[in-house]
């Protein structure tokens, strides 16, 4: 959400910033509208004022002729009161409605592009594996080790629905507590977050696309279960499933005033996700690259209001996350996300993918983002400068290190040409008697 004094003022770049991230939105249809809900407000505010006025000379009325007057003209008003404020309301509904679409302005190093094919690669890091054998995909590893039940996955959970089991259960939980490990030695606070949160936090975070949840549209799954408050009346609240950790921490801040002098706060966050995928129906089908539900560590930073300082927290939790990739022996690459590819709150974005053999292609992994003041003005997350003055906060968040894509790309370039794939030198100390290998049974 941007300020609509920022909008009026650059009103030619925000036009750009629409265009350059496809979305759909008139700005001169929302400045047209916020014109006629100034002076609708500003009508409003007249009539009010002249309100006041007459209340005070009805008071101050020494003869019945002089109340009868100020009494009718009272009438008057209430009358053109009556049929301004719903105007004002239905205006005002129809501004907000168009400002929850407003995009900022992404970076000026962002690269311009119409989609996913616009996105730039950084650097690649690490030696893509050389076989002398055809690799197998996740998909026959998993089944043949045992370590994941596709099948009755599907039975139980529906489309892409899977049980991990056996090592595949321990090199899971293993990355995570891998993950969580490493977070907490860099600095960041772990929380367990609540995963049931309410619309306001996915909202603020930019999980809805509009003001309000769009099953035919947002990736998110709305809880249809009644819920009971303390007292035992009906909750009106809705509730949904978080994809990821990152609005349930950042709404944790939500309504703050934080003091600058505790900034930047670091936290990361363990969860599990769930995703409809509802975009995504036909893409990867079979296997654990894309599916409903999956763990994931999460970072999230509340930073100063300053550019700079927040570009420098972002190359931070980049690099840890690129660290680990390295600890794991994962070939990657990074990409920086271009405008058609950006979410309307992104400022600056950066994907990494780890190299995935037995598919034969890049696979994201991570994705770190810096929103700038985007999120904290719908959360109204603020803090408070040295010099007293209240300013809303930098929020940026990065993916530490989710669950199965890892698994695929340690299944695929850890697999041997029997049919066993060795466990990650990094995580055996997760496993159960320092397991070296994963065999058939």
């Amino acid at each position: 959400m941007l300020d609509i004094k920022f909008i009026r003022e650059n009103a030619d770049k925000i036009k750009e910033a629409i265009k350059n991230k496809n979305i759909k939105l008139d700005l001169d249809e929302l400045l047209a509208v916020d014109k006629k809900r100034v002076e609708a407000l500003q009508y409003i505010e007249l009539l009010s004022a002249e309100k006041n006025k007459l209340n005070e000379l009805m008071q101050m009325s020494k003869t019945d002729d002089e109340r009868k007057v100020a009494i009718e003209q009272g009438k008057a008003v209430k009358e053109k009161m009556a049929k301004a404020e719903p105007e004002y309301t239905e205006i005002k509904k129809q501004f907000e409605a168009l400002m929850v679409q407003v995009p900022i302005i992404p970076s000026e190093d962002t690269p311009v592009g119409k989609d996913e094919s616009g996105n730039v690669e950084v650097y690649q890091k690490g030696e893509i594996r050389k076989f002398d054998f055809t690799p197998k995909t996740h998909i026959e590893l998993a089944e043949s080790l045992d370590i994941v039940d596709f099948e009755k996955g599907a039975k139980v959970s529906g489309y892409r629905g899977y049980y991990l089991k056996n090592e595949g259960t321990l090199l899971v939980m293993a990355l995570m507590m891998y993950a969580l490990n490493k977070m907490v030695e860099k600095g960041y606070a772990p929380i367990i977050p609540p995963t049931l949160i309410k619309g306001f936090a996915l909202f603020g975070s930019g999980y809805f696309k509009g003001a309000d949840y769009d099953s035919d549209s947002d990736n998110i799954y709305q809880i249809a279960t009644r819920d009971k408050e303390m007292d035992g009346a009906d909750s009106k609240e809705k509730k949904f499933l978080v994809g990821t950790a990152e609005p349930s921490l950042l709404a944790y801040f939500s309504d703050e005033m934080l003091d600058e002098a505790k900034l930047p706060i670091r936290v990361c966050g363990f969860s599990p996700c769930y995703r409809s995928e509802i975009g995504d129906y036909g893409k990867d089908n079979k296997g654990l690259y894309r599916v409903h539900e999956f763990f994931k560590v999460e970072q999230v930073v509340v930073s100063t209001a300053d550019i700079d300082a927040s570009t420098k927290m972002q190359e931070e939790m980049l690099a840890i996350s690129e660290e680990m990739h390295e600890e794991l022996g994962l070939p990657y690459r990074k990409l920086q996300i271009c405008t058609g590819d950006m979410a309307p709150g992104k400022y600056r974005a950066f994907d990494l993918e780890a190299w995935m053999p037995g598919l034969n292609r890049w696979g994201e992994t991570g994705s770190a983002s810096n929103f700038v003041d985007w999120q904290a003005r719908r959360l109204n997350v603020k803090y408070k400068d040295k010099e007293g003055n209240k300013k809303f906060a930098y929020l940026l968040n990065n993916t530490a290190l989710p669950s199965v894509r890892p698994l695929i790309a340690i299944l695929e370039n850890y697999q041997n040409e029997d049919g066993s794939v060795t466990v990650p030198e990094v995580l055996r100390k997760w496993m159960p008697g320092n397991l070296e290998k994963i065999v058939k049974k």
